[in-house]
């Protein structure tokens, strides 16, 4: 995807514990960018969060998750995060993921969600709002299923 695709970003700085022996970020650390971006993004929706879903027993579970390395990043480099929705199903979201140093691509990514009911961990549709919302944040390219 192109930079210009994501319509929101995280700025996130690499902390000295998240690099390894080679002196780059350990390839498990940009799942946790990815869920910390991804947090920031929810909360930028005014969607109802983690803890509004938890007392009503619907949460999203994580169902997929994939990464791409293109460079890796350093410590106390500065990343910029970019998070969008790119589809709805009847009771999953897809979100595409990107880290940039600058104009440098280092990781992409996918992220797949399933919105379910926590107590009997059956999924439930994507509620209609949610649908509107997302889709008018993420006007500038179609959401797909």
């Amino acid at each position: 995807m192109a930079r210009t695709d994501f319509s929101f970003f995280h700025t996130l700085r690499v902390r000295w514990a998240e690099v390894d022996m080679q002196a780059v970020v350990f390839n498990g650390h940009y799942l946790t960018y990815f869920d910390v971006a991804f947090t920031e993004y929810w909360r930028a929706t005014r969607l109802p969060d983690a803890l509004a879903h938890s007392e009503a027993s619907l949460e999203m579970f994580a169902r997929k998750a994939g990464i791409e390395y293109h460079a890796p990043a350093r410590f106390d480099d500065l990343l910029e995060i970019g998070v969008r929705c790119a589809g709805i199903g009847r009771s999953s979201l897809r979100f595409l993921l990107e880290i940039f140093r600058g104009d440098e691509l280092l990781v992409s990514g996918e992220m797949t969600y399933v919105y379910a009911d926590s107590r009997l961990r059956e999924s439930r549709p994507v509620p209609d709002d949610w649908r509107e919302r997302l889709s008018s944040i993420e006007k500038a390219t179609p959401l797909q299923p």
